[in-house]
């Protein structure tokens, strides 16, 4: 009995061996004409393996390009399809730039501080306030998920002013916060059978 690790190394293993060996048999073939009928039973069957795919655009092209790579582009036949070439599979993309932006706090992230800037924008009123209470409490349970112990509304409130640059001044009167317990028993609360589905 042969081992897989044996076998020689697939190219493309989510099609497994047996396609392999298909496309293998196909490449020694001699005539062009029965080649090219072979392939297209390859692809048929390659085709039928992931039918969950057909809605995808150029659905057929791929999987000649798969059958190309899997042939190591010795497949020498007409294909329906210009094909990708042997170097385009080896061309890295280029590098994706991380955004190097600084952060006061990172336990409470980029999106807070963009949204405590916008509300500091605001014009006083109504809006202005339940923005800024939503922030506060977000604020809260974002310090509470990295900081297990009971948060002081007091800090929430000083890293809030900081963070506006003092344009938003927040205390219990204005913006009463949520619990901490409170916060951690909705964390801890198991969802119910009604609420799974």
């Amino acid at each position: 009995m042969k081992y897989n690790t044996q076998e020689k190394i697939l190219i493309l293993p989510e099609y497994g061996r047996n396609i392999q060996n298909m496309v293998d048999y196909c490449v020694s073939i001699n005539d062009r004409k029965e080649r090219t009928r072979c392939a297209n039973s390859i692809i048929n069957i390659m085709g039928n393996m992931f039918p969950y795919l057909r809605d995808v655009n150029d659905f057929k092209h791929i999987l000649w390009d798969h059958l190309a790579i899997m042939s190591d582009f010795a497949l020498d036949i007409d294909y329906p399809y210009e094909v990708i070439k042997r170097e385009a599979v080896h061309i890295k993309p280029p590098k994706l730039p991380y955004p190097q932006t600084k952060m006061r706090y990172k336990h409470y992230g980029k999106i807070i501080e963009d949204m405590i800037l916008k509300a500091s924008e605001l014009e006083e009123g109504e809006a202005k306030n339940a923005l800024v209470g939503v922030i506060a409490n977000h604020m809260k349970k974002l310090f509470l998920t990295w900081n297990k112990e009971v948060v002081d509304d007091k800090k929430i409130y000083e890293d809030l002013a900081e963070l506006s640059g003092g344009r938003i001044i927040a205390d219990e009167e204005s913006h009463k916060l949520v619990e901490s317990k409170e916060i951690f028993q909705k964390k801890n609360k198991k969802p119910t059978k009604k609420q799974k589905k």
